[in-house]
């Protein structure tokens, strides 16, 4: 008996079938691939964290090897960690930085001092800021070198007094907002206040106990 291949019924069980078919294919694919994607994320958040303590233009094998080295432990805090990192014999503590900028999240690293004061390196990203405005958190390793030598405090003080102001007031404390990104500046601000500000009581702990030994 010859298929009536323009029958509804033809046309509805084909269609079935066909997505199926493109749907366990699919599925495979991403399972597959899946071991290698979680390796990219992992290696990408390791070498984050070795931008925010200068250490850039290393890929694969020697970005592992060189985290591997750096990266002495980790510290757990709420849902996150903080890195406890050696570079060039000095203990240095990294904060994971999480925000909102304009059109998205905003995320990123910044290294402490032994001093559990003074930033040693920072790097931020983001989901979709605009390019060549609020993008450049990203895109300008200039900028995220100002914060290089920048104090978490004040004058002795206890309040997170770091932050990005489109007028610098105080040089010790403060960096220049990105260039007509105001808000995504704003971003920066509050998320470097509210982040370090919730992980800074355990590198103080740290950082005191390693000076007693």
């Amino acid at each position: 008996m010859k298929t009536n291949t323009n029958s509804n019924t033809y046309i509805i069980i084909y269609s079935a079938v066909l997505v199926v078919i493109v749907a366990f294919l699919l599925a495979f694919i991403s399972l597959s691939l899946k071991s290698k994607q979680d390796a990219n994320v992992a290696l990408d958040q390791k070498k984050q964290i070795l931008y925010s303590l200068n250490i850039r233009g290393l890929d694969g094998e020697k970005a592992e090897a060189k985290y591997a080295e750096v990266v002495k432990k980790t510290e757990a805090v709420d849902d996150n960690f903080i890195y406890v990192c050696e570079v060039d014999g000095k203990a240095k503590y990294v904060i994971p930085l999480k925000g909102m900028g304009l059109w998205g999240a905003i995320r990123g690293y910044i290294s402490i001092n032994d001093d559990a004061n003074t930033v040693f390196g920072a790097y931020f990203d983001h989901d979709g800021e605009t390019a060549g405005l609020g993008a450049e958190i990203k895109d300008s390793q200039a900028w995220q070198e100002k914060f290089q030598g920048k104090k978490l405090h004040k004058d002795g003080g206890s309040d997170i007094a770091l932050s990005v102001m489109k007028k610098v007031d105080d040089p010790t404390t403060q960096v220049d907002a990105v260039t007509g990104a105001t808000l995504t500046s704003n971003g920066v601000s509050d998320m470097l206040k509210n982040c370090i500000s919730k992980y800074i009581k355990t590198v103080e702990k740290l950082s005191a106990s390693a000076s007693n030994k």
